[in-house]
């Protein structure tokens, strides 16, 4: 490009006396907005004759002097002569070269001018406009004036929220060329990075988040507030969904104008920014990676998916009903069903359970079937106690067996193989009785050391334990082990014949007429149990007995283990793979006026009952043994979540007998409308295939089943009898009509589905005050938005107690400052007994037909404690527990905090229950210790701890690491342990 001359001053000559401008050159350059122009050297010329009139206070227009010139003509020159026409040249490499000709001309101080004039031109463009991309890749100029509105626009009307700090955040990443979706993302981060100091900042994300979310979906720029798309874009979405081959072409046969009329956009706002994020990252369909659903019409795919159950004409008013369960949050189905619904491979299904014969076909029959299963989300739990042990004939080779420890390195590696599709971590967990000759090895599955050939890193294990070892343990007996093919019948006892039977075999293997046996004392085995449960947190416990005893399909089968999760207690065998239906009811969601509102639960539980039966019909199921199963007995499980966050609705500590009483009225209130909701289903569907003969045939509810598992034990189950609802009306519903579904109820963790809907897990009592969730999505934190309430109520939210909770790892026992009332309304899973979660369990157990997954929290664990607290699940009449859940031995150090600051004594001294969790002594006696026995039922001195105490249990200093996750940082919260299976969830 042929630079003109008059472009420059008329005293502004070279050396040979042609004006530099005059030079000829073919030069471009780059503008910031990406535009390229001719190169024009009278705007270099101009910048640098500006600097030395501000250095020299000289204005503009007013001559300079012919020094001055000629420096600015010098300059120049240096300027255009170093530029390469070959090269890409910008606007910012242009600046750095006047820079630097303006240092080699000794003109320091004019430089520093150039500078700052420099930057105070880019902080005067940036508050004009800064050049982004938007999601077509066309330029957009966008000012800092629209940013605050985006910004104000995710921060609502809340008075909380920092603008100006989210602004600085956002600002300080900006760079022309980003992207829109960049911008939105840093919006996202800086109001993520302060949710710890309020919770309003999680629903700021959220909404940034959104506006991320409808721009991907609907293809252009839209506002949070602007939700006018909603109704075309869900109709366009579904049709495009379905010529991708995504949704199953039945959708179409909806009224799609009528349900997207239904569609309540404001229901986003009920996302926190960890729910959003889970959903957009892993639950929202997808095409060629661009997101085709927004959250409502994501809900509403779900509700049209179980709908299909429905007859033709009522399946539009059936998803509208359906969706507005599922998008108020009342409910949530599990995370296979959310996947799934509506799809072309719909499986619904969480787990399947499984029985592995003892032959070689079975076996690998076996390891496919949970390839198949796994691949569809499905989460798996397998009985292995049929395989024969360790050295046992084979008649077949005449040789020895290698026992079931070989088959199940198989099942752990086909397990990590077949992830799900990358939605997450495939999972399988293995199951045998403690009588098994190969139990021994069993319990070394998780160790870190010893031939890896034999070791089971990445699936979980558990034991099915009966009634007759817990009393051999009490009683200082002996435990003979077998294998299974010496003692075939063993298998499908429980119960008083398991007892007659398993001592006859005992008397045969002394008479030496079982040659292949081992015997020790139960309570070696139970030490060696409970050692692998601490160190590696496995082999979870679970119970055979009240598993059978209690079940509804006694007639039809044997319960040989359960599920992944340790919820699902279903009959299983060779021929019949059980099948778990779940979701779960959002507790916290019924609280009106500090109570359960009963109308409304009873109306969210008959439409999840409904919906959960849908599945059964509309389910895909891998392999034909599932799908018998699952028509023949129809067995659904519907939980809860957001129990704690019930309790902290309600003013109620988890570590009080209020506590207890709330778990035993919320049940039994969810399991009277589950269980009716149920029979009137039979009275329009007709019952389950196999109803006649089940314990609901025989009129026995739930309820009615603890007196007969305390009449195998020989021995009284101490739980509280008796309800607060007349059950009268669901008895003779049941007795005219019969029950649409084997099973009912089981409580499941749900620890993605109460992040969707941002509560507490299942049944769990607070992890922490503060703390860091860690799923595939990333790490999130997470603040008890209670406790804020109240410290903010009470003046005493600030930096500083902010400070202090990280300091105290989310424990507020010992921050002298928090009122005692709230100290004790707010305890940590590590400073709540275990007493009171296990006795809140038992009275759940009485009104459920299943199981519930039972996490167990111990601050500092030993033998005594560990061996306490399962033999008090026992004696409560739990069927199962889950993970055992202990604080890592040490704590990071926090080198970034004032130690001195927060170091303080506090006014009371802590001590240590049986159990071996913080119990807080104080003037309001034993708020945080063991709850009392009831009245009539009051314990006596536990012969179990007398014969485990003679040699009390160790852990080694170098003991693997538990479930714990380790900080993240020295400062940041305690991160809480992700599962290792979400199909429950």
């Amino acid at each position: 490009m042929v630079l003109e001359r008059d472009h420059l001053r008329p005293s502004s000559r070279s050396g040979d006396g042609v004006p530099s401008a005059g030079r000829s050159a073919v030069i471009s350059i780059t503008k910031r907005d990406g535009r390229t122009v001719p190169f024009d050297g009278s705007r270099i010329a101009h910048a640098i004759e500006m600097a030395f009139r501000a250095e020299n206070g000289i204005p503009f227009p007013d001559p300079i002097p012919s020094s001055v010139a000629d420096r600015v003509e010098r300059i120049t020159n240096g300027v255009i002569g170093a530029l390469d026409s070959d090269s890409a040249v910008t606007v910012e490499s242009v600046q750095d070269l006047v820079e630097r000709q303006l240092m080699a001309d000794g003109a320091f101080d004019v430089a520093r001018r150039y500078i700052l004039y420099r930057e105070a031109r880019a902080r005067r463009r940036y508050d004009e406009h800064m050049t982004l991309r938007n999601e077509l890749g066309e330029s957009l100029q966008v000012n800092r004036a629209l940013l605050r509105t985006w910004i104000s626009e995710a921060a609502g009307t809340s008075a909380i929220v920092d603008l100006k700090g989210i602004e600085d955040d956002v600002v300080a990443t900006l760079h022309d060329g980003m992207t829109l979706l960049e911008l939105d993302r840093s919006i996202v981060l800086a109001a993520r990075s302060r949710i710890e100091r309020h919770p309003a900042y999680a629903f700021v994300a959220s909404k940034a988040l959104l506006r991320t979310i409808y721009s991907e979906v609907v293809g252009r720029r839209v506002g949070v507030r602007e939700v006018g798309f909603y109704a075309s874009t869900f109709a366009a979405n579904i049709r495009l969904g379905i010529q991708h081959g995504l949704y199953t072409p039945e959708l179409a046969h909806f009224d799609l104008d009528r349900l997207g009329a239904a569609l309540a956009p404001e229901r986003d706002l009920l996302f926190r920014y960890l729910g959003l994020q889970t959903l957009y990252d892993r639950y929202l369909v997808h095409h060629r990676k661009r997101r085709i659903e927004l959250p409502q019409t994501f809900w509403m795919r779900v509700a049209m998916g179980l709908a299909l159950g429905e007859r033709p004409e009522e399946r539009n008013e059936r998803a509208i009903s359906f969706y507005e369960a599922l998008s108020s949050f009342r409910l949530c189905s599990s995370s296979p069903t959310l996947f799934n619904a509506g799809t072309l491979h719909p499986q619904l299904s969480s787990c399947y359970l499984t029985t592995v014969s003892d032959d070689l076909d079975h076996i690998f029959k076996s390891v496919r079937d949970n390839a198949l299963l796994s691949k569809w989300s499905g989460g798996l739990g397998n009985d292995w106690t049929n395989v024969r042990a360790l050295g046992s004939h084979i008649t077949g080779t005449n040789g020895q067996s290698q026992g079931v420890i070989p088959f199940l390195k198989v099942v752990n590696d086909a397990a990590v193989a077949v992830n799900q599709g990358g939605k997450r971590k495939g999972a399988v967990c293995a199951y045998l009785e403690n009588w098994h000759l190969d139990v021994e090895e069993f319990l070394d599955l998780r160790k870190n050391t010893g031939d890896d050939r034999r070791r089971t890193h990445d699936m979980n294990t558990a034991l099915w334990v009966p009634d007759l070892f817990m009393q051999r343990v009490a009683q200082n007996g002996t435990w003979t082990l077998f294998s299974p093919d010496d003692v075939p019948d063993l298998h499908d006892l429980y119960g008083a014949k398991f007892a007659k039977r398993y001592a006859e075999y005992e008397a045969k293997a002394a008479a030496g007429e079982i040659p292949l046996h081992r015997t020790l004392k139960a309570v070696d085995l139970w030490r060696r149990m409970l050692t692998a449960l601490y160190e590696t947190g496995h082999p979870w416990i679970t119970f055979k007995d009240p598993s059978n005893v209690r079940s509804p399909q006694d007639h039809v089968g044997v319960v040989h283990n359960s599920n992944l999760c340790t919820e699902i207690l279903l009959n299983t065998s060779e021929g019949e793979i059980a099948v778990c239906n779940l979701a779960s009811v959002n507790l916290v969601r019924h609280i009106v006026d500090g109570q359960l509102d009963r109308e409304a639960l009873g109306t969210t539980v008959e439409l999840a009952i409904r919906m959960l039966d849908n599945v059964i019909d509309i389910n895909y199921y891998p392999v034909p043994e599932a799908r018998d199963s699952n028509l023949r007995h129809r067995p659904i499980g519907l939980g809860l979540m957001g129990f704690q966050d019930a309790l902290s609705e309600i003013g109620v500590s988890y570590a009080s007998p209020a506590a207890v009483e709330f778990a035993d009225r919320s049940t039994e209130m969810v399991a009277w409308h589950a269980y009716k909701a149920s029979a009137d289903l039979a009275a329009e569907r007709g019952a389950y295939p196999s109803f006649a003969g089940s314990k609901w045939d025989r009129g026995l509810m739930p309820q009615d089943t603890l007196d007969l598992l305390a009449a195998e034990r020989g021995e009284n189950v101490e739980v509280v009898r008796g309800g607060y609802l007349d059950w009268a009306p669901v008895r003779a519903a049941i007795a005219e009509h019969g029950i649409r579904n084997s099973n009912c109820m089981a409580i499941a963790p749900t620890a993605t589905i109460s992040n969707i809907q941002g509560v507490s897990q299942s049944i769990e009592p607070l992890f922490s005050n503060l703390f860091v969730k860690s799923n595939l999505s990333g790490e999130f934190t997470v603040v008890n938005e209670y406790l804020h309430r109240d410290l903010d109520a009470a003046g005493l939210w600030d930096d500083d107690m902010l400070q202090e909770l990280k300091y105290w790892d989310g424990s507020i026992q010992h921050i002298e400052r928090i009122p005692l009332e709230i100290q004790e309304r707010y305890p940590t899973a590590f400073e709540v007994d275990s007493s009171w979660t296990i006795e809140c369990a038992a009275r759940r157990q009485k009104w459920i037909d299943m199981g519930q997954s039972l996490n167990l929290y111990v601050a500092e664990p030993n033998g005594r404690m560990l061996n306490d607290m399962y033999t008090l699940a026992w004696r409560k009449g739990l069927k199962t527990t889950y993970y055992l859940r202990s604080r890592g031995a040490t704590q990071a150090e926090k080198s970034t905090l004032d130690v001195n600051r927060f170091g303080i004594q506090p006014r009371w001294m802590k001590s240590y229950s049986a159990s071996g969790n913080v119990s807080i002594n104080r003037e309001a006696a034993g708020t945080h210790s063991a709850p009392a026995a009831p009245a009539a039922q009051a314990l006596t001195t536990n012969p179990v701890t007398q014969a485990i105490a003679p040699a009390p249990m160790t852990t080694p200093v170098d003991a693997p690491a538990r479930p714990m996750a380790a900080r993240a940082t020295d400062t940041s919260p305690t991160i809480e342990p992700e599962l290792d299976c979400e199909a429950c969830q």
